[in-house]
């Protein structure tokens, strides 16, 4: 049986995912500009920026998370800025330094962003002002109903004096935890494995997978009223993602 937010939850999806892009790909100049004096690239870390800010994530949720990208746990601790301790992932000292620096970096990118209003009539900073307290309701509801890696992501780290487009790029990367569980039970659930789900193409078996994922992503919106989701919409909707053809 579908569930009465199950199309709320389609809508809202690709909005969040849009400015999660948006923002990770302004800040990419910044970001690797960090990593240089490492010789090193963005790796696992990014992935789990915010949550280990906040507190060690266990070993089986982080590879829950990187379900679908290569990633071997080995390797990623020869890095030198994560490592395995008491069965979860923590930052090492210069990991701890680099994550703060990336943190503010994506901060700064999301506000230049969420900020740019070239017409008067653009919500601007007002929409991020609109979004954050609706997002911050929504992770609250996730404590009694989110999945696995919902649960060890969060909470999520927000850092002291951050701006109000800091905090909300924190709390979307959060509220993506919890589709991204309803999307790993809707698939295995119908028997499917990571390769299959990663090769799966429009046709019955991908609506099926993503009617699942709607209906167990969309509880959580029950914490919001009615007016209270066309808000959080129209907010997200109304900032920019500085994304163009190339």
């Amino acid at each position: 049986m579908s569930h009465p937010l199950a199309s709320y939850a389609a809508v809202v999806r690709p909005v969040v995912d849009r400015l999660h892009v948006g923002v990770r790909h302004a800040s990419r100049p910044a970001v690797r500009e960090l990593y240089a004096p490492l010789g090193l690239l963005p790796g696992l870390e990014i992935n789990l920026l915010y949550a280990m800010l906040d507190h060690p994530v266990p070993e089986a949720a982080v590879a829950a998370r990187m379900v679908y990208l290569p990633f071997a746990a080995g390797a990623e601790e020869a890095r030198g800025l994560a490592v395995r301790s008491g069965g979860s992932w923590d930052w090492t000292e210069r990991g701890r330094e680099l994550a703060v620096g990336v943190e503010g970096a994506l901060a700064a990118a999301a506000e230049a962003l969420w900020s740019f209003t070239p017409s008067p009539a653009l919500a601007g900073v007002s929409a991020v002002e609109a979004a954050l307290p609706l997002v911050g309701r929504l992770l609250e509801a996730g404590a009694a109903r989110g999945g696995p890696v919902f649960a060890a992501f969060t909470p999520t780290w927000e850092a002291p004096g951050a701006s109000a487009a800091g905090l909300l790029v924190s709390r979307l990367e959060a509220l993506r935890h919890h589709r991204a569980d309803a999307h790993r039970a809707a698939w295995a659930a119908a028997g499917l494995s990571v390769d299959e789900v990663v090769a799966l193409e429009s046709g019955p078996m991908w609506e099926q997978v993503e009617a699942e994922t709607n209906r167990l992503d969309a509880p959580i919106y029950e914490a919001l009223d009615a007016r209270e989701r066309l808000v959080l919409l129209g907010a997200l909707g109304a900032l920019g993602d500085g994304l163009r053809p190339e």
